[in-house]
């Protein structure tokens, strides 16, 4: 009788929804930026071309990528190199410690992303069905 650990039966699935959640998540971020919804006072006066109008595109188009699971892996690389902008222009100036410097979501978002784009989108994903 063979046997299979939890593991192996529950992590592709969970990497798939895993990936569906996290491109939800920063899919809002651009939606904010970029249609004012949900919103947020910060991006009141983002005008077109500015810095975070590009980080809004990238967030919005790059989460609804991850989220359908369509050219994951590139997506996930662009956006991993966004938090890692983000973190060494905004957040780095700031102090040494992301608790004080308020950049550990960047860094949780950037490492996220970079497994993202090793991993591949998993289980849910198109580019598994177009495989």
């Amino acid at each position: 009788m063979q046997t299979t650990s939890y593991g192996a039966v529950w992590a592709p699935r969970f990497l798939g929804v895993f990936r569906i959640v996290a491109g939800l998540l920063f899919m809002e971020h651009g939606m904010a930026k970029l249609l004012g919804w949900p919103h947020d006072a910060r991006f009141d006066t983002l005008h077109a071309f500015q810095l975070l109008w590009f980080a809004g595109i990238i967030e919005l188009v790059g989460g609804a990528l991850l989220t359908v699971g369509l050219f994951t892996r590139c997506a996930a690389f662009v956006m991993s190199g966004e938090m890692a902008i983000a973190y060494f222009t905004r957040h780095a100036p700031n102090g040494f410690f992301p608790l004080l410097n308020g950049g550990d979501a960047a860094i949780l978002y950037c490492f996220l992303f970079f497994y993202f784009f090793l991993a591949g989108g998993g289980r849910f994903s198109i580019d598994s069905a177009r495989a």
